[in-house]
């Protein structure tokens, strides 16, 4: 393959021009007679077609490529015989001869505005990641709609309910009314904070307010107000192994680290959920078990990927992906395995530290 060169000054060091090896996307480049001059190693990979053969091939024969009607694209969109006064071919999505998918853009270099082709720039990307991408959307909107639309569909009866037959409804009637339109707005709460979470954690800008944290003081208010909340008080066993170092976290992060991790033991597990607070490498570390039947070994590595559902299928699917993202935020990592009681056991540690603002 001839090696191509991208951008690089003249007066830069040796090596410091860009090859086009090294680009992440597919490269051909075709010189004003159509003839392919450079094929780089990932359009060969795309395209499954040796950089060796591609190179001074007419560059229809090197990528050919059709639009999702199964046209020919260069025959539509003629690089060489269109308007003069093209300069780009925005990015497009056609099909491969094999019908696989890829993202194709091109520049058109003129000598001179409005001039012959002397130079048709062509890049190819892969679009699996693309649609991967947009298969996570489709099923964060579905996933969303979903779970809004049985509490609003509560709140919204019984709130109607309520304003038609106040006068003629008993008290208790009217109590169990509101503490069920109370709860399910609980519930759009807690899914509006985890859809925050998740696009915090996916664009980057997450923010932690650090302070010094009393974790095991955290952790038993948690496991109080799940008591309160109805829990039997026999179902939690907290235990704090060693002085801890000082910590400094983020408080609301921490808890709803734990309020998740509880809540999966509780909903998917069975028996006592134990909460294991040790010291770890100069930081800190936090076991969560419980006494069911734990996580099929198969399915451990989907874990912690969003919208993954045991087969009981609680809840929306994104607790343990935030659980992971807020833990590795803060410097963290999580794993999961079975705990010696048999059920799983989800298991972080929190490194110790004081941050330089302090």
């Amino acid at each position: 393959m001839r090696e191509a060169v991208v951008g690089g000054d003249q007066s830069a060091e040796p090596g410091a021009a860009l090859a086009a090896d090294d680009l992440p996307d597919g490269l051909l480049v075709a010189d004003r007679d159509g003839r392919v001059v450079a094929f780089n190693r990932m359009a060969a990979r795309l395209c499954r077609v040796p950089a060796s053969s591609a190179i001074g091939r007419d560059f229809r024969d090197a990528l050919p490529l059709t639009d999702p009607d199964g046209r020919d694209w260069w025959k539509l969109s003629d690089p060489y015989g269109g308007l003069r006064t093209r300069t780009r071919q925005p990015e497009q999505r056609l099909l491969l001869p094999d019908g696989r998918e890829v993202l194709m853009a091109a520049r058109y270099v003129r000598d001179r505005p409005a001039g012959e082709l002397a130079r048709l720039v062509v890049t190819v990307r892969d679009c699996a990641p693309r649609e991967r991408g947009e298969r996570s959307r489709a099923d964060l909107v579905s996933t969303v709609a979903h779970e809004l639309r049985s509490p609003l569909t509560s709140v919204k009866g019984f709130t109607a309910t309520v304003l038609a037959r106040w006068d003629r409804l008993t008290e208790r009637q009217k109590i169990f009314m509101l503490e069920t339109v109370n709860a399910d707005a609980d519930r759009v709460t807690r899914l509006i904070t985890e859809l925050l979470s998740v696009s915090r954690i996916e664009s980057g800008r997450l923010e932690l307010r650090r302070a010094v944290v009393d974790l095991p003081g955290r952790v038993r208010k948690i496991i109080a107000g799940r008591v309160a909340a109805g829990d039997p008080a026999d179902g939690f066993r907290l235990q704090v192994r060693g002085p801890l170092p000082e910590l400094w976290l983020d408080a609301d992060k921490i808890e709803q680290i734990m309020s998740n991790l509880l809540e999966n033991a509780v909903r998917h597990g069975a028996g006592t959920v134990t909460v294991v607070i040790e010291p770890h490498e100069e930081g800190a570390a936090v076991t969560v078990r419980d006494e069911g039947t734990g996580i099929p070994p198969e399915a451990v590595p989907r874990v912690f990927r969003q919208f993954w559902r045991s087969r009981r299928r609680g809840g929306t699917g994104l607790g343990l992906f935030i659980v992971k993202g807020l833990i590795e935020a803060h410097g963290g990592a999580i794993t999961v395995g079975r705990a010696p009681t048999g059920g799983a056991e989800f298991r972080f540690t929190m490194p110790a530290g004081t941050p330089e603002f302090a």
